[in-house]
């Protein structure tokens, strides 16, 4: 008897030892720290604005002449969605850094590969390359909605360059512009396990009489969020404009006279 209750006591501490070791692990997880140079994961954005900042550098007279040829939804400038002009009402694509500051009612999973690191936005289902495989950025790129992005490591600081954006994009809700010449950097940092943060420093003569630097942005890590296909059906818009957004805006009773 005494070899057995020995045999059980051994095998009774051997598991209640491997428990709390898995207890502990989950209790610490939360806060546990994470490699640094890993930014894989679903995140959120916990900031409130849509833009890079509240003031906004001064604008050349072409910034200005595109500024006011813009016509938001959104800020001071607001008018009805029907009589606006913003790209999201004919589910033209956003562009960056805009797609960016969704992050605040939609997700972002980053996903990263040996020679690229992947964002892959929740609103309108699309991804964006940012090459790390250490080539420089094109000389002359052919502009595209997401511009063309480089990226390596600086310390703990994940520094992506981008140049090669369509000027048809806005910045942001607001309706501020650039040009085809903006270039853009982002520097990502992951400050523990469950918050990222990002600066953006935006370039364009030809816009802004200075370089625009944004606040810091922090996304929180939402490991169990699947992303959803939140899609832009341009279908589906115009016939919400049709039916809902120009008869509100009074657009749709004028062409009715």
């Amino acid at each position: 008897m005494r070899s057995i209750s020995l045999r059980t006591t051994l095998v009774l501490a051997a598991a209640a030892l491997a428990t709390s070791g898995q207890n502990a692990r989950r209790a610490t997880a939360p806060g546990a720290p994470r490699d640094r140079h890993d930014l894989g994961g679903v995140w959120r954005a916990t900031f409130r604005t849509l833009t890079f900042s509240g003031e906004t550098p001064a604008m050349t007279a072409s910034g200005v002449q595109r500024f006011q040829a813009n016509k938001p939804s959104y800020g001071p400038r607001a008018v009805p969605p029907a009589l606006g002009n913003d790209p999201q009402g004919n589910c033209d694509p956003l562009g960056i850094p805009r797609l960016l500051f969704y992050g605040r009612t939609t997700a972002i999973e980053i996903l990263q590969a040996p020679d690229r690191v992947v964002e892959f936005f929740e609103w309108m289902h699309v991804w964006r390359t940012i090459w790390t495989d250490g080539r420089p950025l094109p000389t002359d790129p052919d502009p595209t909605w997401l511009g063309y992005s480089v990226g390596k490591w600086d310390g703990d600081t994940f520094v992506v360059d981008s140049i090669g954006f369509d000027e048809m994009t806005w910045l942001d809700h607001f309706g501020n512009p650039h040009s085809d010449t903006m270039r853009l950097q982002e520097r990502y940092q992951r400050v523990d396990r469950d918050n990222l943060q990002l600066t953006l420093t935006l370039t364009d003569p030809k816009t802004y009489t200075q370089p625009w630097v944004s606040d810091t942005k922090t996304f929180q890590l939402e490991p169990k969020t699947v992303l959803q296909d939140l899609s832009c059906v341009p279908s589906q818009e115009q016939e919400f404009n049709r039916r809902i957004r120009d008869l509100a805006g009074g657009k749709g009773a004028a062409s009715n006279r």
